[in-house]
């Protein structure tokens, strides 16, 4: 709890840097390439990916390169996959919320899901998140009918080299925070999949822009998702299959 005294005492210089950051920042574009589609051969399997910009892939050049395409070629190995990307750049979980009320109706059996670094930035509370969370959850639960639900943990923001000291090791703490409630919050749920963000701390794998994945990252986070629900994939073939 260091950092939130850190936070208070330090937050004009925090707030100065953070202002700072957002100015001289490199806006990178969103992955090019379809964020719909089918793919493979074999069982069908249906595959959603909610979350923010690393869900649509900012840091890659293409969708081959960014989750998606790593999940797919996978995926695409032993099922006829029906892929779809519902996620946005800069989105909270609570906007995440707002727009996937929106959204059509659908079964997916798999569906992946990564937020938290904005709600970081945006000064939203541990406990407020947590709810937000849980309630976009549910949402995903009664709408998507998902059999497998992949939540992926909250990045160590501690090795973002965007981020000047000490604002990286503030936000760093609290990502270290949000990571481990998010973790409590979906363990022993049936049907729920936790996937850590551990990678290691090299700039030279992360995106120009110093904050988000570059494509071998994402080929990692890719790998460590398709390892969660590796099981879960082979359960529903061979259940399709009888």
């Amino acid at each position: 709890m260091l950092d939130i005294a850190a936070r208070i005492i330090l937050f004009p210089v925090l707030a100065v840097q953070a202002v700072n950051v957002r100015r001289s920042a490199l806006h990178l574009p969103d992955a090019s390439g379809r964020r719909h589609g089918v793919s493979g051969q074999g069982p069908v399997l249906r595959l959603l990916i909610v979350g923010d910009s690393s869900a649509v892939g900012v840091g890659a050049s293409h969708q081959e390169e960014a989750l998606l395409g790593q999940m797919r070629k996978r995926l695409s190995q032993t099922n006829t996959v029906h892929w779809s990307v519902d996620a946005k750049t800069g989105a909270t979980t609570a906007d995440t919320i707002a727009r996937l009320q929106k959204s059509e109706q659908q079964k997916f059996d798999v569906v992946s899901v990564s937020l938290g670094v904005n709600d970081i930035t945006g000064l939203v509370t541990l406990s407020v998140w947590l709810r937000h969370f849980s309630t976009l959850l549910e949402l995903i639960e009664n709408k998507f009918q998902a059999d497998v639900i992949c939540v992926s943990g909250v990045p160590q923001m501690r090795y973002f080299p965007l981020l000047p000291q000490p604002l990286r090791w503030v936000v760093g703490a609290q990502a270290n925070r949000f990571d481990l409630a998010l973790r409590a919050l979906v363990a022993n749920r049936k049907g729920y999949r936790f996937v850590e963000m551990d990678f290691e701390p090299d700039v030279s794998k992360m995106s120009p822009d110093g904050y988000h994945p570059g494509p071998k990252i994402y080929a990692e986070w890719g790998r460590k998702v398709y390892r969660a629900i590796r099981s879960d994939v082979k359960r529903m073939r061979n259940q399709n299959h009888s």
